[in-house]
C-alpha cells in the first residue's frame, strides 16, 4: 500500500486520452476539473491522473499485432515513470473485457480469464500499474467500464459500439445480422451516467481498488434492437446468425457487471436503456 504522507492531491485531472470518445465527453461535462494531456507528451501537469488512453478492439492482430502492446502496456510505462516523480493518484480506466469468461454477475474481485490481444494487455495494464505503484509507493484505482453508448462516437463499427452501428443501419432500413438472435447479454451504460461515475469514483473512491461502472443489469441485445426498431419505425429486416469463429475465440457470451462498490459511494443511474436509446434514434 502507498504510503499515508503523500503531498496533497490536486483538484484537477490531468487527461490521457481526451479526444477519445469518453475522455471527451468527461472534459465537456468537468472542463473546470480536467487538463487535455496531449497525445505525444507523456508528463503529466497536476498529480492526479485520469488515463483514457487504449486501443479499443480485439482485431489489431490481424493488421497490427504489435499496437495494443505498444498502446496499452508501453506508453502506459513511460507514463508511469514520469508519475512516479510526482506522486498523486492515477485513476486507469480499464474495461470489463479483462473478465473474459467468468461467473455474472462479474464482481471485482472474479477471476479474470481475458481472451484476444486487447482484453489480455488491458488485464497486463492494470496488473502492470499495480505492481509499479506497489514498487514506488504510489496510489491508483482501477475502473472497469460496462459497454459505453451515446451520441458522439467516431469510432462506430462492427468492431466497436456495435450497437450504435446496428441503430445507423435501422434508420437506414438496411438489414442487420444479430449474433444467436440478440440473446447475446451485455450491461450497458450512457456516457453521461459513464462520466458521472468515473468523477465520483475519482474523487471519494477508496485507494489502491479496482471498481465496475455499469448498470449493473443484464440486456439483451435483441431487447435493445426492438427499442430502437420500434423508435425508427424501422423497415430493416433483421436476421440471426452464427458469430465468426475469430470472434468466438476473443468474446465472451454474456457479461454484466456487479455494481455495488459503486453503488456504495451514492452512484444512481439517470438516463435508461430506452431513454438512452430513444436519444440515439433522434440524434444520429
Amino acid at each position: 500500500m502507498a504510503s499515508s504522507t503523500k503531498k496533497q492531491v490536486d483538484q484537477k485531472f490531468s487527461v490521457f486520452g481526451g479526444t477519445g470518445f469518453i475522455g471527451s465527453r468527461f472534459c465537456d461535462l468537468y472542463p473546470d476539473l480536467t487538463e487535455i494531456v496531449n497525445r505525444d507528451a507523456f508528463k503529466a501537469r497536476t498529480n492526479s491522473i485520469l488515463y483514457f488512453i487504449s486501443t479499443v478492439d480485439n482485431y489489431n492482430v490481424f493488421t497490427n499485432p504489435l499496437i495494443d502492446i505498444e498502446t496499452n502496456l508501453i506508453v502506459l510505462l513511460k507514463v508511469l515513470e514520469e508519475f512516479k516523480k510526482t506522486g498523486g493518484v492515477f485513476n486507469f480506466i480499464s474495461s470489463w473485457f479483462v473478465y473474459g469468461d467468468t461467473d455474472l454477475p462479474a464482481r471485482e474481485d472474479s477471476v479474470c480469464f481475458p481472451k484476444g490481444f486487447y482484453s489480455i494487455t488491458k488485464k497486463a495494464a492494470e496488473d502492470l500499474l499495480v505492481s509499479y505503484c506497489k514498487t514506488f509507493g504510489l496510489d491508483y484505482r482501477i475502473l472497469r467500464l460496462s459497454n459505453v453508448y451515446g451520441v458522439g462516437d467516431q469510432g462506430v463499427s462492427k468492431k466497436k459500439n456495435a450497437l450504435q452501428y446496428l441503430i445507423n443501419n435501422l434508420k437506414n432500413n438496411e438489414a442487420i445480422d444479430l449474433y444467436d438472435g440478440g440473446d447475446v447479454i451485455r450491461d450497458y451504460l450512457h456516457i453521461d451516467d459513464v462520466c458521472r461515475a468515473i468523477e465520483l469514483i475519482s474523487t471519494k473512491g477508496d485507494l489502491n481498488t479496482v471498481f465496475n461502472v455499469g448498470s449493473g443489469k443484464p440486456h439483451r441485445i435483441k431487447d435493445i434492437v426492438h427499442v430502437a426498431y420500434s423508435e425508427l419505425n424501422s423497415k430493416s429486416e433483421i436476421h440471426s446468425i452464427q458469430p465468426p469463429e475469430f470472434h468466438r475465440l476473443v468474446q465472451v457470451q454474456n457479461m454484466y457487471l456487479d455494481i455495488s462498490k459503486l453503488k456504495a459511494l451514492g452512484f444512481q443511474q439517470e438516463i435508461t436503456i430506452e431513454a438512452g436509446i430513444r436519444e440515439l434514434c433522434q440524434k444520429i
